[in-house]
């Protein structure tokens, strides 16, 4: 089994600030749409307010959104990816069965930006756009997927399967060690031997089970095999983010 740590939503880089916590949820606000394709503008899903104060008015309300990944009402999840970052997926050996954990960088009023797991995808298949019968592909248009609708890359794909977002805003799934900065995340011990795609440098590795984590990139890879203790730490993590732990 591998497990992505897959980076979404707003930062400082894509959106211009961290994505709100409220009510005691995490909500991620997804990225600006840049490449003139339709999709729902921030208003039309009740963000207009939340991506104004973000971005300190350089999102508006009106903005449509690349709306990605995707999270349905009856418990499915659409993650789109393509170019680099969708090669590296698949050279990891990423498939059927893995698990992605979805990050971002959040912030609650009166506190530090700070890296939290939001959301979560089971994969059951990855569909390559360039690849895929019409209907395979239609059915991704159907409910909005920007990558169905306009493809981006030639092995642009779609990663489908069981997922939520939305989680409650535990200290559990806060990736930032509480004395920051961001970047500087707290991990489980297993971590450290089963390794994470990017972070090959053994200088980031530090004590108390801590790692630097890499300034920018979007799919971070560990394999995890058949290791009881991860496994368990991924169940327990998925459970924290339903709302069932």
């Amino acid at each position: 089994m591998k497990i992505v740590f897959s980076r979404k939503g707003f930062d400082s880089g894509s959106g211009g600030g961290p994505s709100p916590i409220v009510d005691g949820r995490a909500l991620s606000l997804p990225i600006p749409e840049q490449r003139g394709r339709g999709g729902p503008t921030y208003s039309n899903r009740k963000m207009g307010g939340h991506v104004r104060r973000a971005s300190r008015g350089k999102v508006q309300s009106w903005h449509r959104m690349h709306n990605d990944p995707m999270f349905g009402k009856k418990g499915w999840a659409a993650l789109g990816q393509y170019g680099a970052a969708q090669t590296h997926l698949e050279r990891q050996g990423v498939g059927a069965g893995d698990l992605f954990l979805f990050f971002g960088l959040f912030c609650e009023e009166g506190g530090a930006p700070h890296h939290r797991f939001f959301g979560y995808l089971y994969v059951s298949e990855m569909v390559k756009l360039a690849e895929c019968d019409e209907a395979s592909r239609k059915s991704f248009v159907d409910v909005g997927h920007p990558h169905a609708i306009r493809m981006l890359g030639n092995n642009d794909a779609i990663w489908y399967g069981r997922g939520a977002a939305n989680a409650p805003a535990l200290d559990a799934l806060r990736l930032t060690v509480h004395e920051g900065p961001a970047s500087l995340w707290r991990v489980p011990g297993w971590l450290r031997e089963t390794g994470l795609s990017y972070h090959d440098k053994p200088e980031r590795w530090l004590p108390d089970d801590r790692l630097q984590s890499v300034a920018r990139g979007q799919e971070f890879v560990a394999d995890i095999g058949e290791r009881a203790d991860a496994r368990g730490w991924a169940g327990e993590i998925v459970r924290m983010i339903s709302g069932k732990a």
